[in-house]
């Protein structure tokens, strides 16, 4: 057991300092805990959608490679500031300290409202659907919120449990991903498709299907920062997150790749076209009906790994905000074993809303503009801070610097921009929840002068 203290982001910052007995969290369970938050509903998901516009096997895998190399310089970036500011808090940390704390409160504020909710409950709500394939007729919206439920008290339990918890449900969910990539190579009936380049290709590539179909692959690859907003209970944060964060980006690029492939070789397009649970329709054509309910259930676990972490690591960023800022001070009590219980019980009623809403596309849809903005933002900090203060210790250097930063703010203002034209009215509620996350802000900062 290690004690720590976190410390404010500046001088500045009204926290008000707690000491807690913590186990630290170690490197093995950060790379758990990204993979983990990663392989989640998008890659059991998103292909059913993408292939309404995109019918080429080559393009369809090449979503998958643009959006690995795309996360992987975003995470050479993310690294370089985890290593800095080995801080809870993700963005919200990193923008306070790089631009202005009003930035960092909106990206933690993004973070508080739904980008930890909305995930949870999009996997929740797939949880319910595939749950449903097992057992035809059962309550889907009940199922997703009782197990999100579940799983909350045992992270409200103690960090260790949690830990616990997060690693079996990653390892079997990586067990499932092996099973169906080996079985629908060796005992799938191949389909019509091929994986090589055409000349169509070029086509389907700089064409705003592609552009909305990255917005699936990006948000399938988001958890892999996971480990930054729990960076303060990481052991040797930084040499471990980097680490951490890299090779999970590695392993889960390597196994998207192979899964959506096994998907297109086995499964015909049209049956996948518009489908929520492609995992299930590809679990039948390999093993057949009852195989396919078997499926259904190994990725019912991998589901309930990626609401584990979630509940884990978003409460975390809310707790911190309620540290440095007195409104929202409510928020970061925490439980005698450490866990910011209220900060979690809040972010179990923003999910409990959001599944009231009982539409999967439309949610991720809300979300991933502002995800995407936050961690264009993020990134492009690294490039600030290189010139600002040149001088600051960095442990951890971004590799590749400045092409990979460059990259990924090239392809997330790519995606930003499609998004802006193509889903308009989506991208104008996650606007406006921004501009009310800055109303908070300000109002919280007039708060604080009164009470002075």
């Amino acid at each position: 057991m290690a004690v720590i203290q976190e410390p404010a982001p500046d001088s500045e910052s009204p926290v008000t300092a707690r000491l807690f007995e913590i186990p630290k969290v170690s490197a093995v369970t950060a790379l758990a805990l990204a993979v983990a938050d990663m392989i989640g509903t998008g890659v059991f998901t998103s292909l059913g959608f993408q292939v309404r516009d995109i019918p080429s096997g080559f393009s369809l895998l090449m979503l998958w490679v643009v959006g690995g190399v795309v996360a992987l310089c975003g995470a050479a970036s993310y690294s370089e500031l985890a290593a800095a500011f080995p801080r809870s808090g993700g963005e919200y940390n990193y923008l306070s300290r790089t631009f202005h704390p009003a930035v960092g409160f909106l990206a933690g504020w993004i973070s508080a409202t739904v980008g930890f909710a909305a995930p949870v409950a999009l996997a929740a709500m797939a949880f319910g659907q595939y749950f449903a394939g097992i057992v035809p007729g059962a309550p889907e919206i009940a199922l997703g919120l009782g197990v999100t439920v579940l799983v909350s008290a045992v992270h409200l339990s103690g960090t260790h449990r949690g830990s616990m918890l997060q690693n079996v449900t990653t390892f079997m969910k990586l067990v499932l991903i092996a099973v169906l990539i080996v079985a629908g190579f060796v005992w799938g009936h191949p389909q019509n498709i091929s994986f090589l380049p055409s000349a169509a290709d070029a086509g389907y590539i700089t064409g705003a299907p592609f552009a909305i179909g990255l917005v699936f692959v990006l948000y399938a690859y988001s958890g892999w920062n996971a480990a930054t907003y729990i960076a303060g209970e990481i052991d040797e944060p930084h040499r471990n997150l980097p680490r951490s964060i890299i090779a999970a980006l590695l392993i889960v690029t390597a196994l998207y790749m192979l899964l959506n492939a096994v998907f297109l070789y086995t499964t015909p397009i049209q049956e996948l076209k518009g489908q929520l649970d492609v995992g299930l329709i590809a679990g039948r054509h390999i093993f057949g009906e009852a195989g396919g309910r078997l499926i259904a259930a190994l990725i019912c676990v991998g589901l309930v790994s990626s609401i584990s972490a979630m509940m884990w690591v978003g409460p975390r960023v809310t707790m911190v905000m309620g540290e440095d800022i007195p409104l929202l001070r409510v928020f970061s009590r925490r439980a005698k074993n450490g866990v910011p219980a209220t900060a979690l019980m809040f972010q179990l009623f923003v999910v409990a809303a959001l599944m009231l809403t009982q539409s999967f596309e439309a949610v991720l849809d809300f979300i991933q503009f502002a995800l995407t903005f936050s961690s264009f933002l993020t990134v492009l900090g690294v490039i600030v801070l290189r010139y600002r203060q040149p001088d600051l210790p960095r442990p951890c250097k971004a590799w590749g610097y400045p092409v990979t930063p460059f990259i990924f703010l090239a392809v997330t203002l790519f995606v930003l921009a499609h998004l802006a034209t193509v889903r308009p009215l989506q991208c104008l509620a996650s606007f406006c929840t921004m501009l009310a996350g800055l109303l908070l802000y300000a109002i919280s900062v007039r708060h604080s002068r009164t009470a002075l």
